[in-house]
């Protein structure tokens, strides 16, 4: 069988068990048809590059489908009727990737160096390194 990434677009005003009931519901309906969802991840609330049906955020998901094509043109019909579902888009692909997805790894390199400028305010501020008033 095929395999596949798909990326959808839920609006920003949905809750994120309301996601995941999304996520289960397409789950669900690939697994009906034979086919399996892989891995899933969920990118959280993030910013679109422009304005999508008056939402300037999108809650952000990529599952790993295995499936017929048949099945795939079933899940992108029912999400097109979806008013929830922004955007979406299916990629074939040659082998899934086992570990975290680029925007994860991005994710968790964001928040390590979000960290480490926390710890490193202690007493600097200036070019210098110096508090205000230090003068060597």
């Amino acid at each position: 069988m095929p395999l596949y990434e798909h990326v959808f677009l839920a609006r920003q005003d949905v809750s994120p068990q309301q996601v995941e009931q999304l996520v289960e519901q397409y789950k669900a309906l690939i697994e009906e048809q034979g086919g399996s969802v892989g891995k899933i991840e969920n990118w959280g609330l993030r910013s679109l590059a422009y304005r999508v049906n008056k939402n300037r955020k999108a809650h952000y998901t990529l599952m790993n489908i295995t499936a017929a094509p048949a099945a795939v043109a079933e899940m992108e019909r029912q999400m097109r009727i979806n008013e929830d579902v922004l955007r979406f888009m299916t990629i074939r692909v040659e082998a899934h990737e086992e570990d975290q997805s680029a925007m994860m790894q991005k994710r968790d390199r964001d928040d390590r160096r979000r960290g480490k400028d926390r710890d490193d305010r202690g007493g600097g501020g200036g070019p210098r390194g110096g508090r205000r008033g230090d003068f060597d």
